[in-house]
């Protein structure tokens, strides 16, 4: 029998050491002595916490600023079509959701990856010639934001770099830089409806390159791209060999005169991760319903993205079960008077406030297409007491109290992002104010002539 003995000497004021024996069939042999370990506390953060960063918060809670007590505050900032009660989701959505509570079917654990009947559903609702769908090439998120996490993990490694639209949404800059990876922004062109500068694009394309993020329909700029230029953004992947993860969550939420294309329905060779989700179309973000659909028709992504999408999955093992067990009747049953009284409802704040911005002097809205928002360029040169579109939208707040994201958050600066889905009257009151604060602040050139020979 082998034996052991531990002894633990000290002496008067001495640190206590360790005085460890092995005996081995009765031959001893010393380790030595130990010094011991003198417990201490020295928890922090780790570098991937320190790695995270979003820069809407960074300058939204750096605006130390309060709205004027004299107005109500109207907040054109937040991306939530429930805020005001004024888009309420369709009953028929409800009610399917109640149903399956009531059921008590689904209270268990899912598989990571969403059950198969819900996976089934997704794939049957956007399943089409020409980018067949089956349910293996869905996953189901807690919502489209774990959805693009989900897709950047699987495609890039730290220190790869990514493609990213400027302006864009925040979460791809916040995401890619907690997993250290960088990030490079192609830019868009506003005197192009926001189209996307392809030469620009491709000269950002190095060996490191691991996917191109395209936003279509666009937060923050309610742009649409046609069929002919998403093509030549296609063409550009495929000439490179770059990996498109499509983020389509305003999928379908375009005007009357414009057309939505799938990016994955014009191509057969570029593999794509297109992103979804039901917050948006089914004004339902806070229940975090979202998918991945895999389009890989020449098997460029094979098993290995597919293995690792699952693996990544297994992290929170998939998103809320009784939605899941809803997903199907919300996706075949909701009306299509749903949806069109939705986009009606967008489509008359959009025109409203484009034609209100349009008038007042020293701003220049782009006209949306889709989604929910719309993007205003400020002329800071007529407006020269004013450093930068932060300083422009914090005055904004203070004397107007009216508050629009700047598109510094977007990293885009001199424009403002407009919200369009508060209810007609809030619109219409907002543009009065901001009318308002420009007309008191504006400067024509003799005026700015004037300031600047005075500093």
């Amino acid at each position: 029998m082998d034996s052991y003995l531990i002894q633990v000497n000290g002496h008067g004021d001495r640190a206590p050491v360790l005085d460890v024996h092995l005996k081995t069939n009765g031959n001893g042999i010393s380790l030595g002595k130990v010094k011991g370990r003198k417990p201490r506390w020295a928890v922090r953060a780790s570098e991937m916490s320190k790695k995270t960063f979003n820069p809407v918060r960074a300058i939204v809670d750096s605006m130390k600023v309060e709205p004027n007590p004299k107005k109500a505050m109207i907040s054109l900032s937040l991306g939530d079509p429930t805020v005001f009660g004024n888009l309420p989701t369709n009953d028929e959505v409800t009610r399917a959701v109640k149903e399956v509570l009531d059921s008590g079917c689904y209270n268990g654990y899912a598989p990571s990856v969403g059950y198969q009947s819900c996976r089934e559903a997704v794939a049957a609702y956007y399943n089409c010639p020409e980018a067949p769908l089956e349910a293996q090439d869905v996953i189901l998120t807690s919502g489209c934001s774990q959805a693009i996490e989900l897709a950047l993990a699987v495609l890039a490694n730290p220190g790869q770099n990514i493609l990213v639209p400027r302006p864009g949404f925040s979460l791809y800059k916040t995401l890619a830089l907690s997993m250290g990876i960088e990030v490079k922004l192609y830019n868009l062109l506003p005197e192009k409806a926001w189209e996307i500068d392809l030469k620009h694009l491709e000269s950002l394309v190095d060996e490191k390159t691991a996917c191109l993020i395209v936003n279509n329909p666009s937060n923050p700029c309610g742009s649409v791209f046609s069929k002919s230029h998403l093509q030549k953004i296609l063409a550009v992947a495929s000439r490179q060999c770059v990996p498109i993860l499509a983020d389509e969550i305003y999928g379908d939420m375009v005007f009357a005169d414009c057309k939505y294309e799938p990016i994955a329905t014009l191509s057969t060779n570029v593999p794509i991760l297109s992103c979804g989700g039901l917050a948006k179309r089914w004004l339902v973000p806070g229940w975090r319903m979202g998918w991945i659909l895999i389009h890989d028709r020449r098997d460029i992504f094979g098993n290995e993205i597919r293995d690792g999408l699952l693996r990544l999955s297994q992290r929170i093992l998939g998103p809320c079960t009784i939605v899941q067990g809803a997903l199907e009747r919300i996706l075949h049953r909701t009306p299509p008077e749903f949806y069109h009284n939705t986009l009606s409802i967008l489509k008359s704040n959009a025109d409203l406030c484009y034609a209100a911005l349009s008038a007042i002097p020293g701003l220049q809205p782009v006209r949306p297409a889709g989604a929910m928002y719309l993007m205003v360029e400020i002329e800071m040169e007529h407006f020269p007491e004013f450093e930068n579109d932060v300083e422009f939208t914090e005055r904004l707040i203070s004397e107007q109290s009216v508050f629009c994201l700047p598109a510094t958050c977007f990293e885009y600066p001199n424009f403002f992002r407009v919200v369009i889905t508060v209810p007609e009257e809030m619109i219409l009151e907002a543009c009065s104010r901001i009318q308002e604060f420009c007309e008191m602040h504006y400067q024509g050139a003799e005026g700015a002539q004037d300031l600047e020979c005075d500093k």
